[in-house]
């Protein structure tokens, strides 16, 4: 044989092996979907791995989702309370069995034993877990009892002369918000207890102006009791200028007035015989200074462990302040003379009184995770589980939607496929006692989640009215767009869910136009409202957060945090059908598998670097100079791209027939779609990469795309100190943060040094 012909056949002979090392690396995901009945040859694996995202997406179900709500939401589940913890081992249960998890009778730890740690640990660790395992991390914050609260006028010398009922009074055509008009007093967590008597004065929505426009009008407010209605700023804030303006106690209450056009006097039933507000009912909630420190307020900083060591807190506030109802605050009003004056005018004095028992107590994170095959690369998605009565919106309709999440998920799991990066679910507890549960898990394993968390995706209320509101980083702004226009509208034929930003409900149940503005999006900054808090503001992950709600005045108002956010006021006037429910579930959804199985992460950097300088460029001043990191932020995105060309350009160069046999006759699938679906066969390369029959080249273009994904990631960790934030060190993002005069609201803080960020990239 010529020494040409021989040297020919060697390298077929050589080709030919590489192919098949190479095919080896997905015969075990191919043989899974063939089981499965999903993937029935390899031939056409090309055209099946396109099915995954729509049959993900065909999982989600209204019918499943109106039956977890009707569950959930119908009995009172309060942060640490025996329903609370019945739910949290039903979460567990769903987990288990969605995710094809046998159970143990040794799920639930104690949050910083051995087994609780191991639990997260493990998921990146060399001997890491290979297969979905849930579990419940048990946290011993300080929780409040509320023993006895009391509003009254006095009389000259005294004597009671009017009391107010407190308590929602119900109506037995909503049947579960009847049952419970007694179970959850109407208080305020983390309010200071004690008894108070002085003139009650009017302070509008409690805001640092309607104080200050108070004093002006040379009203003294010292040893007054102040009467606020909810709005504008968050509970703690109106609390804590109520006791700078030398007020001795604070009430609450909702305002009619603010409801829009559906009201009673417009004609409008009373819920539950019509959409208008039940005035009887009452907004509870946390008011404390959430805005210094969220969590747990004995262990600022680190996990409140049942032997942790406790601090007088110092995020409390030093007077009593108690929520009421549009009808009581009418009442007391008259009884005091206010209807003309902003102060009480008659010789009498009002008396509020509260007692709680404080101490700590357990509350349950339920967990649950899917390994993937890169051992390095965690997305993390969540909601809260506890709610301030039944829930339906407040959290239920966020955790139905989580559920359908992980519904979809675990068929995706029975079909053989497994994701790219690990997913972590997240059940938090005690979001309303002041994002407890997850600021806990967040000071516990911070260290953890800031090496290895890719994002957060979070949800709380998924369904409470008809307009989309999306709020995230704006590293993540070009995925949560994308996924959006690729999710039907939740009732509305030809259009999508990126379309829902504008509708408006009840009278005006329509989309309107598109804005046409360019480069816009619509999607708001993340403040301190919710579970992302600890993740974004205190660790630099990047998050995102969404729900539908009512923000015109054409909408039916919703009944916060009181009896009447019910299931049935859900299926009549929340989400009629479930559609939006299941409309969050699949963006929601999308998202996490987009960010587990994409070769490249999408998340942008550039954006996030254009933000910065659209936040911090005000009227009539020198903008920052910001450039230089856009320019370095610019480089990064370029630097993906083409890692993520040159794998696939390498792939194909040295092995066309692996190639054609995984992506079909052409590649164009590898470059055109920026989601494909590519765990399978990645996820078998980046898991055997130590294996020597891997060339070279290929393995340094793996590592190539890894080193950009893992400066993408860590992006948004450049704006972190670690001194935090001037008197507020538990915050520390430089970037954006809770505003100091609003409490839960964002806010960018102008003196952060830009230049911060540029050794991550």
């Amino acid at each position: 044989m010529r020494p040409e012909k021989r040297q020919e056949n060697y390298e077929k002979d050589q080709r030919h092996l590489r192919d098949r090392f190479l095919c080896l690396t997905v015969g075990l995901i191919i043989i899974g979907f063939c089981l499965s009945g999903l993937l029935t040859t390899s031939s056409d694996f090309a055209y099946r791995r396109t099915e995954i995202e729509p049959f993900f997406l065909s999982i989600p179900s209204r019918d499943t989702a109106r039956d977890f709500s009707k569950e959930f939401s119908k009995r009172p589940h309060t942060p640490g309370s025996p329903r609370d913890a019945t739910l949290a081992k039903r979460v567990l249960q769903l987990f288990q069995e969605e995710l094809g998890i046998s159970p143990t009778a040794e799920s639930i730890f104690p949050a910083g034993s051995p087994e609780s740690r191991n639990a997260t640990l493990r998921l990146t660790a060399k001997d890491r877990v290979s297969q979905p395992t849930a579990w419940i991390d048990v946290y011993y914050p300080d929780l409040d009892t509320p023993k006895q609260q009391d509003v009254e006028v006095l009389d000259q010398y005294g004597q009671t002369t009017w009391a107010a009922n407190l308590n929602e009074e119900g109506d037995p055509l909503d049947e579960d918000a009847y049952h419970s008009r007694n179970d959850v007093p109407t208080w305020h967590y983390y309010s200071a207890d004690g008894m108070v008597e002085g003139k009650l004065v009017y302070v509008n929505y409690g805001t640092k102006q309607d104080f200050e426009a108070l004093l002006l009008a040379g009203v003294n407010l010292t040893g007054k009791i102040a009467l606020a209605r909810y709005g504008e700023v968050y509970r703690g804030i109106k609390v804590e200028n109520a006791q700078s303006s030398g007020a001795i106690g604070l009430l609450m209450y909702t305002d009619i007035r603010d409801d829009g056009r559906v009201t009673a006097q417009n004609g409008y039933a009373i819920y539950p015989h019509g959409p208008a507000r039940n005035p009887s009912s009452v907004q509870r909630g946390s008011a404390h200074m959430l805005y210094i420190y969220p969590g747990d307020i004995s262990t600022p900083g680190y996990p409140a462990y049942q032997n942790a060591s406790r601090l007088e807190p110092s995020n409390v506030l030093s007077i009593p302040s108690i929520p009421i109802s549009w009808k009581t605050a009418q009442a007391l009003m008259e009884e005091s003379g206010m209807f003309n004056d902003s102060i009480s005018s008659k010789l009498l004095a009002d008396r509020i009184s509260f007692s709680v028992d404080r101490a700590p107590a357990p509350i349950w994170n339920t967990m649950a995770a899917i390994p993937g095959h890169i051992k390095d690369e965690v997305v993390v998605l969540g909601c809260h589980r506890d709610a301030w009565v039944l829930g339906a919106a407040d959290p239920v309709s966020g955790t139905v939607s989580l559920l359908e999440v992980v519904r979809a998920f675990g068929a995706l799991l029975r079909t053989g496929w497994k994701p790219l990066r690990t997913i972590l679910f997240t059940s938090w507890d005690a979001e309303e006692a002041g994002l407890v549960g997850s600021t806990e898990y967040g000071e516990d394993f911070g260290e953890w989640l800031s090496r290895y968390a890719v994002a957060y995706l979070n949800v709380d209320i998924s369904a409470a009215g008809p307009r989309w509101l999306i709020y995230g980083t704006p590293s993540l702004s070009d995925l949560i767009q994308r996924t959006a226009q690729d999710i039907p509208h939740p009732t509305v034929e030809g259009k999508t869910l990126w379309d829902a930003r504008h509708d408006r409900g009840f009278e005006y149940d329509s989309v309107e136009a598109l804005d046409s503005r360019p480069n816009a999006t619509d999607i708001q900054m993340l403040g301190l409202g919710s579970d992302h808090a600890v993740f974004l503001l205190r660790l630099g992950i990047a998050a995102s957060d969404q729900m539908f709600k009512g923000v015109t005045e054409f909408d039916i108002p919703y009944h916060y945090h009181s009896i009447y956010d019910s299931h049935r006021w859900m299926q009549i006037y929340g989400d009629p059908g479930f559609h939006r429910h299941i409309a969050v579930a699949r963006h929601l959804g999308l998202m996490t598998l987009r960010l587990a199985d994409s070769l490249i992460l999408p998340l942008n950097a550039s954006r996030g670097a254009s933000a910065l300088d659209d936040y911090l460029t005000r009227p009539n001043s020198t903008p920052p100079k910001t450039f230089i990191l856009q320019a370095a932020s610019a480089e990064l995105e370029e630097e993906k791209n083409e890692s993520r060309l040159n794998f696939f350009d390498t792939i194909v160069g040295k092995s066309p027939s692996f190639s054609s046999r995984i992506f079909g006759a052409t590649s164009s699938g590898l470059y055109a779609r920026p989601y494909n679906p590519y765990s399978g066969w990645l996820g078998q390369f980046v898991s055997q990469t130590s294996l020597k029959w891997f060339e070279e080249e290929i393995r340094q273009a793996y590592i190539r795309v890894a080193n950009a994904n893992k400066k993408s990631m860590i992006f948004d960790r450049g704006f972190l100190s670690d001194e935090g934030l001037p008197e507020r060190p538990w915050f520390k993002n430089l970037i954006v943060g809770p505003d100091r005069e609003q409490g839960k609201g964002e806010k960018v803080h102008q003196n952060c040094p830009v230049n911060a960020n540029l050794e991550v990239l």
